[in-house]
């Protein structure tokens, strides 16, 4: 099994989740998260004076799934969260050596 986690801007939220949805791929956790990397926050003017914000309101999905799965999630988070512009975000990949389903106590690929 791995884990993806995926920073994508948040207005890309819907699209990914769908894109994924259609695939059959199920099972997701969002939190909204502030950060930064190349893009070094932004400039924004509040009655007249310009501030600088250091964190960048975006998205993280967390997605375990099955080894065989992870390729194809990569490209659909990849073609649904892409605009083109600085900041579209990044993927990681994690192995997860087990999972356990709280209420059932059922383990690894079944809990997926």
């Amino acid at each position: 099994m791995k884990k993806l986690e995926a920073i994508i801007k948040p207005f890309k939220l819907d699209d990914v989740k769908e894109g994924l949805t259609a695939a059959g791929i199920k099972g997701m956790t969002v939190s909204e998260v502030k950060g930064f990397g190349r893009q070094r926050g932004h400039k924004e003017v509040y009655r007249g004076a310009e501030y600088q914000v250091d964190f960048v309101a975006k998205v993280r999905l967390e997605i375990v799934l099955q080894d065989d799965r992870v390729t194809e999630a990569i490209n659909i988070i990849r073609e649904k969260a892409h605009t083109g512009e600085i900041g579209d975000g990044k993927i990681f990949i994690l192995p997860v050596e087990e999972a356990v389903r709280i209420r059932t106590g059922e383990t690894g690929d079944q809990v997926l």
